[in-house]
């Protein structure tokens, strides 16, 4: 979701329904034309009948334009953010990543301000989704200094998010209350649905479910254009952990749905999930590890960490203590590094229950290696590639990907050559079988 649109300021939506509504030119159709095509579907018959049309649309705003028309580039500019809730309807991640930077860099070579603003928020959504919240926090910092110098409010909904994600109770909090009292005073349901969304991500973290449950209730009612893939992995937690059977299988009834025209790794990997919550026995785990899986394909980083936490959760009620450890102590690794520390504090309480003594992340431990990174480290020391330490471990080769690069940071090196000078020589336990 682009927070500006159709909820933003006049100018924006003004310059968007400009672009949409703009005579084409003759030849093949406009990004344009395919796109209001796509939404007018969208409305009118709903996610299956529109999917081929909106698929069509983004390709084509993501296809280079060899305009030489001096409107051109900001005919783009205002179709590209509208292309942005159509990759999220989509559940295309590459796509949503794609567009929001050059939407970024184009508003940043223009000196477009305003614009820059919007674009940058956009981008730091983008980051919150991928975990790198420091990142994140960086572009919503260069728009507070605009808004500044410029005398233009600061956009506030995605340090919202962050604050959300990071399980930054006090302060998420009073975000989340101002921007929906904003958002009953000016009629903008788009941006209530937000702050409803930021409500039930702060409270799921916190392992108040049935809080997080009422909260993501009212936009998933509602569904806007591209608030699913935020909103329904929310409901499903809040629903499965209060044993609402009956909203579960709604949710779980209107993903099916999606899945069977918009088939991503993320939309397929957060159905897995939540069929999982909605399933016992084999059933449960063959859909926890194909979740999993599918999202370890994915940027999505903190969405696969959850899945990892939910599984383990599940194998500790199941009294599989052992087994549950292991997908723990990877959630608690992985939500720990990403800073979203009330669930990482989740996945900490979880890994006590199991008997097992874990220390909370403080400034003085952060740069140590973990268990599990040394266990990895040592193994790369050896030789091993990522593949074949994923098969040892049973990770996927993007998991052991993501944990050498904090390694590498860790040690301050650049390269596997370097963890023969950082490691000490692997003992006969770390050798190969």
């Amino acid at each position: 979701m682009w927070v500006g649109e159709p909820d933003g300021p006049a100018g924006v939506r003004v310059t968007a329904e400009a672009a949409l509504l703009a005579p084409s030119p003759p030849g093949p159709p406009a990004a344009s034309d395919v796109l209001l095509d796509g939404f007018a579907l969208l409305l009118t018959e709903g996610h299956r009948a529109a999917a081929p049309s909106l698929r069509r649309a983004l390709e084509l705003v993501l296809t280079p334009d060899l305009a030489t028309d001096d409107h051109a580039p900001w005919l783009w500019f205002a179709v590209a953010g509208n292309a942005v809730t159509v990759a999220q309807e989509l559940w295309d991640a590459d796509s949503w990543h794609a567009l929001a930077a050059r939407h970024e860099q184009f508003a940043r070579d223009t000196g477009a301000l305003v614009h820059l603003q919007f674009a940058l928020n956009m981008l730091a959504w983008v980051h919150v989704l991928e975990g790198d919240l420091p990142r994140s926090a960086l572009l919503i910092e260069e728009d507070r200094m605009i808004a500044e110098a410029t005398g233009n409010p600061a956009i506030p909904y995605t340090e919202m998010i962050v604050a959300a994600w990071r399980g930054h109770e006090r302060r998420a909090a009073e975000l989340i209350e101002a921007t929906a009292r904003e958002a009953t005073a000016r009629g903008l349901s788009r941006v209530g649905s937000f702050a409803a969304y930021a409500s039930a991500v702060l409270h799921n973290g916190l392992g108040r479910h049935a809080e997080a449950l009422d909260a993501a209730r009212l936009p998933f009612e509602r569904d806007h254009a591209g608030y699913g893939p935020f909103v329904v992995p929310e409901l499903a937690e809040g629903a499965a952990r209060t044993g609402d059977d009956a909203v579960l299988s709604s949710v779980l009834e209107w993903l099916t749905e999606r899945t069977h025209v918009t088939r991503s790794e993320w939309s397929l990997g957060i159905a897995a999930r939540i069929r999982a919550l909605a399933s016992d026995g084999e059933a449960a785990e063959t859909a926890y590890r194909e979740a999993i899986e599918r999202l370890s394909r994915t940027r999505l980083r903190p969405e696969l960490a959850r899945a990892h936490l939910l599984y383990g959760e599940w194998l500790r009620r199941e009294g599989r203590r052992v087994d549950a450890r292991e997908q723990l102590r990877i959630a608690h690794e992985m939500l720990a590094a990403i800073g979203m520390e009330a669930f990482a504090d989740r996945a900490r309480r979880e890994l006590q229950a199991t008997g097992e003594k874990v220390r909370k992340r403080t400034v003085q431990t952060r740069d140590e290696l973990t268990a599990q990174e040394e266990q990895i480290a040592r193994l790369a020391r050896l030789g091993l590639s990522n593949p074949e330490i994923g098969a040892r471990l049973f990770l996927s080769p993007r998991t052991v990907e993501w944990h050498m690069k904090k390694v590498f940071t860790k040690l301050g090196i650049s390269s596997r050559m370097g963890l023969h000078d950082a490691l000490p020589s692997p003992d006969a336990e770390a050798a190969p079988a």
